[in-house]
């Protein structure tokens, strides 16, 4: 029988119950690659303002290039152009770490750009205190996994902000093409009333439910290599919906640009006995060069290519 999505209430971790969500999340990180969390810390009222704030800046500043877009795809696709090459969505980005860029980015009001910094700062201490409980799982020290992102100038961090309109001919287009992530930790704040997330697992595609005030987190590529593929990063997607704008905030917690990825000593160990190649060592920069350019490829070859000798950053 099927298992259902993973789903994780974090107050049970300061209780009788803290065992099985232990389980729950290593089973996730294993055979999912995705889980949901709640009671993790943010408060509904934050979620609120920042979900409100989101649709009204797409409204305000981005629904009307955005339909000038959606015209000309939808043209193009009727005369025969090929669009599967392009994505039903609308995005900015925002840097947190090293250092913000918040206060540059075009078009966001002041009240906007200082709820979206303490959001960042919310969830920057929830992914730290995620990758403390998988280190917990893996049987890793405390720390091991930040520390292996830092680098010399510490993590990334940073937000993608998208909203994904509705879709007259969603079997036209996809609102984002299948990819797995190329980072470590991601957080993802989704619409609970327009759906279209989904992951692939055992050769189908699975709808990640949306949940009211609910976190959404996914295994990157890295975390893949530092635990030697015992968490897995997998495809996922967006289907476009002919109905609702869908709002989707990805926060990504990376390795810093000159961290040096390899497999956990600890975690080869263990799989020594198997005979198991262990997964290449490499500089995040160099692997997200490659990444850029075959995002919307499977995953494999860009680690396969990691193997070949690189020069570090």
């Amino acid at each position: 029988m099927e298992k259902s999505f993973p789903i994780i209430d974090i107050a049970n971790l300061n209780g009788e119950e803290r065992g099985i969500a232990m389980k729950v999340l290593q089973d996730a990180c294993e055979n999912w690659g995705f889980f949901e969390i709640l009671n993790h810390g943010i408060s509904t009222e934050m979620m609120d303002e920042v979900e409100r704030l989101t649709k009204d800046h797409y409204e305000q500043c981005r629904k009307k290039r955005f339909l000038e877009f959606a015209s000309k795809t939808l043209e193009d696709s009727t005369k025969g152009t090929d669009t599967s090459n392009l994505d039903w969505e609308s995005t900015f980005f925002l840097r947190h770490l090293p250092v913000s860029n918040i206060s540059e980015v075009p078009d966001l009001d002041e009240h906007y750009r200082s709820v979206m910094k303490q959001f960042a700062l919310e969830l920057e201490k929830l992914a730290e205190r995620l990758l403390n409980l998988l280190c917990e799982n893996l049987g890793l020290e405390k720390g091991y996994l930040k520390e292996a992102f830092c680098g010399s100038k510490g993590p990334t961090f940073g937000t993608k902000v998208s909203s994904y309109p509705p879709c007259p001919r969603p079997d036209l287009v996809k609102g984002l093409r299948a990819h797995t992530d190329a980072g470590g930790i991601i957080l993802l704040f989704q619409d609970d009333r327009v759906s279209g997330l989904q992951l692939l697992k055992d050769g189908e595609w699975v709808d990640v439910p949306p949940t009211r005030h609910a976190i959404v987190v996914n295994i990157g590529d890295q975390l893949e290599v530092i635990t030697n593929g015992k968490y897995k990063s997998v495809e996922h997607r967006v289907v476009a919906q002919p109905d609702g704008n869908r709002m989707s905030i990805a926060s990504f917690y990376n390795p810093g640009s000159d961290a040096v990825i390899f497999p956990a000593p600890a975690l080869v160990e263990k799989e020594a006995q198997d005979k198991k190649e262990a997964y290449p060592k490499f500089v995040f920069e160099d692997y997200m060069n490659l990444y850029l350019r075959h995002k919307f490829e499977p995953k494999e070859p860009r680690f396969k290519a990691m193997k070949q000798p690189i020069a570090t950053s």
